[in-house]
């Protein structure tokens, strides 16, 4: 398993990391004990959750993401040679905290609350889970500026997260669905304040979205801010198993209608592309996706999600795949003729 540094922090975490948002709702505690047993058997030592998983949020399921992960870091008896990062909620769900704010007091509730169900006393990766502010993000097009917007200020939020390193909560701090302005902003504070760096932006990148490429590589490049791709999978609809309308039972577009993003008429017809592509060079479709990710130069880590072993098992093995330089012409072609059909 290739390592990759945490932007300037002196971590190294895993090229692959274990995405964990189905566990309390796809999974059970026992399947997701059983998940990160294998990966860390593999050779992850990286793991994201949030306060706010399982997916789709909801009250009576909030926090067993992290509840389960806790039960098996006890079970483990060995904290320090995982590499765990969770996330605090941004405004929009009324079932936490209220309706959770980017605030001092909300971040110091937030990140006890997730120590608490974790069962550990810190966290190495700590993120915005989506910006305070309006902004593109979470496929969002046309900027939604709003000049009276009630926000918290983010000098303000990363002085609190400054707080929380101090107190030796936080090892490192990084931002999720966010924007280059937003980037290159919190940066430009951290210099001009002391306060702390962000590692890492955690986005969403894959065959139907390549946005990230514009704006934010050059920043991952030039200021050590590196990627964690999530959906590299577009929800599974890189697979192929959605192809031509199917929804196959138990499947994640099957059972929630409100995961739409990647299913527009334009994203299906480039994704029966990339699925082609696959099939006629012999690969895996859902390998292929991965292995594109896993190849790009700007990526700390890919965060992949599995609700079954096997399909654990075969985003696992993309860690080793190296596509032939055919296979990402071919792609490139798509992608040139369709760009980022699901942004």
């Amino acid at each position: 398993m290739q390592t990759r540094p945490l932007g300037t922090t002196g971590i190294e975490v895993s090229r692959l990391c274990l995405g964990t948002m189905t566990f309390g709702e796809q999974n059970s505690e026992a399947e997701a004990h059983e998940q990160l047993d294998r990966a860390v058997a593999f050779g992850i030592n990286f793991i994201d959750t949030a306060e706010m998983y399982p997916v789709p949020p909801k009250a009576e399921t909030q926090g067993s993401t992290e509840r389960y992960i806790g039960s098996w870091l006890k079970q483990r008896g060995s904290r320090d040679d995982v590499i765990i990062a969770t996330k605090a909620s941004g405004p929009g769900l009324e079932h936490i905290r209220g309706g959770p704010r980017l605030t001092r007091e909300h971040l110091r509730q937030a990140i006890d609350e997730s120590l608490a169900r974790l069962q550990t006393d810190y966290v190495d990766l700590y993120q915005l889970h989506w910006p305070e502010r309006k902004a593109n993000f979470f496929g969002k097009l046309g900027y939604p500026y709003d000049e009276d917007e009630d926000t918290t200020p983010l000098e303000e939020t990363l002085a609190a997260l400054k707080e929380l390193v101090d107190a030796g909560k936080v090892r490192a701090i990084g931002l999720s669905n966010d924007t280059p302005w937003g980037v290159m902003r919190a940066l430009q504070l951290a210099e001009t304040h002391d306060l702390p760096r962000v590692a890492s932006v955690q986005n969403p990148y894959n065959l139907l979205n390549r946005t990230f490429e514009v704006g934010l590589a050059e920043i991952a490049h030039r200021e050590q801010v590196g990627l964690l791709a999530y959906s590299p999978l577009a929800f599974g609809v890189l697979s192929g198993k959605y192809l031509k309308g199917a929804r196959p039972k138990g499947a994640r577009l099957t059972l929630f209608e409100r995961f739409q993003r990647y299913t527009n008429p334009q994203a299906e017809a480039a994704s029966a592309e990339y699925v082609k592509i696959a099939r006629d060079a012999g690969l895996d479709p859902a390998q292929m996706a991965l292995a594109f990710v896993n190849s790009r130069p700007f990526l700390t880590s890919n965060i992949i999600g599995a609700t079954s072993m096997e399909q654990l098992e075969s985003n696992l093995e993309s860690e080793s795949l190296k596509l032939p330089h055919d296979v990402l012409e071919a792609i490139q072609t798509v992608h040139q003729r369709q760009p980022n059909p699901a942004p």
